[in-house]
């Protein structure tokens, strides 16, 4: 045993448990087996084990300080959510914190503390495409700290969530190019074990189905920014499965497909259709403009602040409500127009 305090992390490890069962079983959580919880309290006790001040800290606070974390605070969605965030704080004189875990699995959980140390009264996350395991969550929400996941939630975290209607955005923008007359469509996604990635993929697929076209796994890949993009589109159209369509993860994608495109000289939308999604700045920005789908993001944002609100306002509440922001196709220039 280390010198020094003992903490969760080191009950976990000696007992060979996941930290956050051991938080649940110092809490006494019901979900936590009886035998569990005897044995880790008995070996807290015996270890001198002390709760994390700050941690605590947090739960008894009455901060009007809402702390929030973002993948990227460059991207424009992300950008306009906190906006929306922002403006619905202000209404209600609440203060907010933002980090950015840059995508990265580490720097979210050091977020999570930072936030923590700030004394926020409660966090609005999305969580970055490399986290895969979520006891930092899980630790916020058995210590009673509001928490609300908003666009890449967390499945199996208790909490309230806010999401875009991922599945029916792309769904609406595939059955669209099928019907102005695409006939073998590529789907460019993210990480697969992200939800948006998952629900995008599922309305890509179920707008193939509708329309009895075949699915072709060797035009369904992996890219989520404008290099890859780029670099699978070049693929693709060179070969001898060339796509006549693409259906993009985000603008930014879409923005490479277009490239690819334009290099090789192909025609747009005559020849390859490409729809993004997001509705951000760059999909007017590209020549053709891009047609895409618009998540509306100023929403998810207000959405979002105002149900971290209702629950920072209503402690003993234990609804978890869930919000879905419904999206819209923005017909530009990268599609063909309607098969008459």
């Amino acid at each position: 045993m280390k010198k020094g305090r003992i903490t969760i992390k080191d009950i976990a490890k000696n007992l060979n448990i996941s930290a956050s069962t051991v938080s649940r079983a110092l809490n006494n959580n019901p979900d936590i087996s009886l035998e569990t919880r005897r044995v880790v309290q008995e070996y807290a006790n015996e270890h001198k084990y002390k709760p994390n001040s700050l941690a605590l800290s947090l739960r008894n606070s009455h901060s009007n300080i809402i702390g929030v974390i973002v993948p990227e605070l460059a991207n424009h969605f992300f950008s306009s959510v906190l906006s929306g965030m922002e403006t619905i704080a202000e209404d209600h004189d609440y203060h907010v914190i933002v980090c950015q875990s840059s995508e990265e699995y580490t720097k979210e959980i050091r977020n999570v503390q930072t936030l923590i140390e700030a004394r926020v009264c409660g966090m609005l996350i999305s969580q970055s495409k490399t986290t895969i395991k979520y006891d930092h969550f899980q630790e916020l929400v058995d210590n009673n700290i509001p928490v609300v996941f908003f666009d890449r939630i967390c499945t199996g975290i208790d909490s309230g969530k806010v999401v875009v209607d991922d599945y029916s955005g792309t769904f609406h923008a595939v059955d669209y190019m099928i019907q102005t007359g695409c006939k073998h469509i590529a789907f460019f996604g993210a990480a697969p074990h992200l939800e948006i990635s998952k629900n995008r993929k599922n309305g890509y697929l179920d707008a193939l189905r509708k329309h009895h076209m075949p699915i072709d796994e060797d035009i369904i890949r992996i890219a989520d920014n404008k290099q890859l993009g780029y670099e699978k589109a070049m693929e693709l159209l060179q070969s001898d499965n060339r796509p006549d369509a693409f259906m993009a993860m985000n603008d930014y994608t879409a923005s490479g497909i277009l490239l690819a495109a334009k290099t090789l000289k192909l025609k747009v939308p005559e020849e390859v259709s490409i729809c993004g999604f997001s509705n951000s700045n760059i999909s007017q920005d590209t020549d053709p403009m891009l047609t895409t789908v618009d998540q509306h993001p100023q929403k998810v944002g207000e959405e979002a602040m105002n149900l971290i609100l209702e629950k920072v306002q209503n402690p003993d509440s234990t609804d978890k409500k869930n919000k879905i922001v419904k999206t819209s196709l923005v017909i530009r220039e990268t599609t063909r127009p309607l098969v008459k």
